[in-house]
């Protein structure tokens, strides 16, 4: 009997010695977690505010998602404000609207306390546009970018405080340079293209692309490059190591001693946006379609076929690789790139400062 009694003295002490100790531990760590979900759907939330302005074209959509008390936190703002206006003038030059932006967002980690958090993600945002004279067909393309956020609990909600983000609109100015009625009404005037007829090997070049835009991509691909290959990124970009994938993988380009990739590495026409382009021309795989700023080239861009591709010069060097993976509703082409990370997005999209010349080329399969 005092055995027994011993006994559930003992269990009711445990009990208390929980109660006392182990439940406030248990009951910090289930507000922490608390924490974190509100902090991510609170990003959610600041991710379709800042695609609402872009819709509305109202910062104050925009404005209290940021601390503007800080250094970064402003610049966080100014750069959000800053796309806005580009998305704005390109929808001018274009003669299109933007009607729906949804944004893909995971986390990739989140780190912190006290209702303050580190955060790495990726975001995949799907655009939507319309061309003003012909609403009916609805256009789309990917973006998608890798964020370092740094978010805070404040008394008025969820803000950031700092913000990084390689933008896929941060070489854009304005439009401001270009003759956009001559510009948009060219475009109206044109119509649907049809490659059904295209070979194997360009419909190949688009699958592939298709396939391994990474962040870009469609989500049942997981949003990753081919492991098969290394990425560039850290090492001043990966587009032409896609491009060079694509035309080898997709279109069954063979390699050469000149332009080749394996397990020790690749050669500068394979990895290098210059280096692919020279290699591409002077060896009579590809030939020279136009070359010149945007206002000399972009009637010349309705030639553009799935699997050629666009080079992008700034200051006399070549900067990045695009390659055709399509055209919308009027025509007008679209490429998919790496870094950063782009899905049959309009060729000129975030390429549009007046000193930035462009390399139109038809590939020759």
């Amino acid at each position: 009997m005092k055995n027994s009694l011993k006994k559930r003295l003992y269990q009711v002490a445990i009990i208390i010695l929980f109660i006392f100790l182990i439940f406030p531990f248990y009951r910090a760590k289930c507000e922490e977690a608390d924490s974190k979900e509100e902090a991510v759907n609170s990003i959610q939330n600041i991710f379709e505010n800042r695609n609402k302005a872009i819709l509305n074209g109202d910062l104050k959509l925009i404005e209290g998602n940021y601390d503007k008390n800080t250094r970064y936190g402003t610049w966080a703002y100014e750069h959000e404000e800053k796309k806005m206006k580009y998305l704005k003038n390109w929808e001018e030059k274009q003669n299109v609207k933007f009607i729906q932006i949804s944004p893909d967002i995971m986390i990739k980690r989140i780190r912190g306390k006290d209702n303050k958090y580190s955060v790495n993600l990726i975001c995949s945002t799907e655009y939507s546009y319309i061309y003003e004279n012909d609403p009916k067909l609805i256009n789309k393309f990917r973006i998608g970018t890798s964020h370092i956020l740094n978010i805070a609990k404040r008394s008025e909600g969820w803000i950031i405080t700092k913000e990084w983000y390689k933008d896929p609109f941060a070489d854009s100015l304005n439009l401001n340079n270009l003759k956009v009625d001559n510009v948009n009404q060219y475009i109206q005037s044109q119509n649907k293209r049809d490659f059904s007829n295209i070979g194997d090997r360009r419909k190949g070049a688009v699958e592939y692309a298709d396939k391994y835009c990474g962040i870009a991509s469609e989500k049942e691909y997981g949003y990753s490059y081919n492991r098969k290959y290394r990425n560039y990124n850290s090492q001043g970009g990966d587009c032409a190591n896609f491009a060079s994938q694509i035309l080898h993988e997709g279109s069954k380009f063979r390699k050469t001693s000149s332009w080749n990739y394996d397990k020790t590495g690749a050669t500068a026409s394979w990895i290098n946006a210059g280096g692919f382009k020279d290699y591409m021309i002077y060896s009579g795989r590809a030939s020279l379609i136009a070359h010149g700023s945007y206002e000399k080239v972009y009637k010349a861009s309705y030639k553009l076929l799935p699997g050629d591709f666009v080079a992008y010069e700034k200051k006399g060097d070549i900067t990045h690789i695009s390659v055709v993976t399509g055209a919308d509703s009027k025509g007008y082409s679209l490429v998919s790139c790496h870094n950063t990370d782009r899905n049959r997005v309009p060729w000129d999209l975030g390429w549009s400062d007046k000193n930035i010349k462009f390399w139109l080329v038809h590939v020759n399969y």
